[in-house]
């Protein structure tokens, strides 16, 4: 894949990569792109196909995975993710950094790839303030929060493993957490 160094974010469910990565793409829409992932999961109140996700079937998905159209998937809470080299291609047609948002197992999978993105960890302070952030969200059951929370839990533990990321921001305070975001990225 041609073009610039893509980007990896990675973090649990509530860290605030997509408050983080909204604020990029607004400042500085002309450099970045956002890599829009597959997913087989429902789409969310406001949620809009091929801008936050494209939204397809098990089948459909399963079917290109096979094709090998995808730099990584992976399955989480029943539903199936992904990042197609499509969507990596389309951003990197526009002579934009890609900026992919991908959990830990998509980072240990990239890994493996011919991708060399530049690796960022966001996280939260603690898994006390996580659980606050995704609790005032109100978009999760009982159930579902708490498989995010345990999902958090392994994450945090997993991205301690040395060189796997280039870059770790925590985020307690967003504007700081953008700062190093920025100073990092527009090198």
């Amino acid at each position: 894949m041609q073009g610039p160094r893509p980007v990896v974010l990675s973090g649990p469910s509530g860290a605030g990569k997509s408050t983080l990565l909204k604020k990029l793409l607004k400042d500085y829409e002309n450099i970045f792109g956002f890599s829009v992932s597959h997913t087989t999961r429902q789409p969310r109140p406001g949620e809009v196909n091929g801008k936050d996700y494209h939204f397809v079937s098990r089948e459909e998905m399963q079917k290109e995975i096979d094709a090998g159209e995808f730099i990584e998937h992976a399955e989480f809470s029943g539903n199936m993710y992904g990042t197609s080299k499509g969507a990596v291609q389309a951003v990197q047609a526009q002579n934009q950094i890609c900026v992919l948002d991908i959990d830990i197992q998509g980072v240990k999978n990239i890994k493996k790839t011919e991708l060399n993105p530049i690796y960022i960890s966001v996280q939260p302070p603690s898994i006390d303030i996580l659980e606050k952030r995704l609790r005032d969200r109100k978009t999760e059951t009982e159930e579902s929060l708490e498989k995010r929370l345990a999902a958090a839990r392994v994450d945090l533990e997993l991205s301690k493993e040395p060189g796997l990321f280039d870059m770790v921001i925590i985020n307690d305070d967003l504007e700081k957490a953008y700062s190093e975001l920025k100073e990092v990225l527009l090198e």
